[in-house]
């Protein structure tokens, strides 16, 4: 590599951290905004900066503009995994908080004491005013029922556990994938950004975005299990006896998931690039570090 690529190589990677700069003071404002929905510890400037990041690397092509409803998405799918696993207690308020969520999803106004679902009624604002909303607002509507679900389902998990009951399989864990909140925020991305092509397929890439999601469950896992231990949560090594077995789990499912992308890739060219990138930024984000700030 001469000087003149290696400029060029820096030039790039610092456009593309500028862009996420811009991305991260949007999500600073949004968690100074919103005091009583993003608490301190967890909600630092290290998560706005690294949903900014990987966001940026993900989808490197976009503008700020572009890419502000993404990390705002990203935003609220860690404010609703907060909620579900460290403020919730009872089964209840469990089905509160998700039919609140499903409410405004599906266009109903939030409630005042309902800090979260102000926060999605803004995102779902801003993702109505976006023309392809209107034939493809379903798909959003319905990844955010899946993800709340999964949330729910993994809340039982737990608590059954603590009263004596069996953890899930790895399978049924892994069926659950949705608790990640990754293909949420993409098929709103998608709809913010994506082109005809991609909205004609959009059934197809939310079934590559499942099995990327998949994969970056186990990702996760292996990389957080000291986290999960202390805060208490569920983790795919507490299924099985032998870390091993998640590590080839985790092989088959980049397998199967680059294959559904490499058969996608010539009608979605830009949005298998994204889901490639998304995939292999946060493998290499997870080897040194973790989005949550230090609760």
């Amino acid at each position: 590599m001469t000087a003149t690529d290696e400029l060029a190589e820096a030039a790039e990677h610092g456009r593309v951290c500028a862009l996420a700069a811009q991305g991260q003071r949007d999500l600073q404002r949004c968690l100074a905004a919103h005091p009583d929905l993003f608490a301190a510890g967890p909600f630092d400037g290290a998560l706005a900066s690294s949903i900014a990041l990987a966001i940026a690397f993900s989808a490197p092509w976009c503008d700020p503009a572009e890419l502000r409803l993404t990390n705002r998405a990203v935003l609220w799918g860690f404010a609703l995994d907060w909620q579900v696993d460290h403020q919730t207690s009872a089964a209840a308020d469990l089905d509160l908080l998700v039919r609140r969520q499903v409410e405004v999803a599906d266009g109903g106004p939030a409630d005042a004491d309902d800090p979260l679902g102000r926060f999605l009624a803004g995102l779902r604002g801003d993702l109505a005013a976006v023309p392809a909303f209107a034939t493809l607002g379903g798909a959003w509507r319905e990844a955010v029922r899946r993800t709340c679900a999964a949330m729910r389902r993994e809340w039982h998990w737990r608590a059954a556990a603590r009263a004596g009951a069996p953890l899930p399989g790895l399978a049924d864990y892994l069926a659950n994938a949705d608790n990640l909140a990754c293909t949420v925020v993409n098929v709103a991305h998608w709809i913010r950004v994506g082109g005809a092509d991609a909205h004609a397929r959009l059934d197809r890439l939310v079934a590559a975005s499942d099995a990327v999601q998949r994969a970056l469950r186990l990702v996760n896992d292996l990389a957080t299990w000291e986290r999960d231990q202390r805060w208490g949560d569920l983790n795919a090594l507490r299924l099985v006896d032998d870390r091993s077995v998640v590590e080839g789990e985790l092989t088959g499912l980049v397998a199967r998931a680059t294959g559904l992308l490499d058969d996608l890739r010539p009608d979605c060219p830009r949005e298998v690039a994204y889901l490639t990138r998304q995939l292999g930024y946060t493998s290499g984000f997870y080897r040194s570090t973790d989005f949550w700030g230090v609760a």
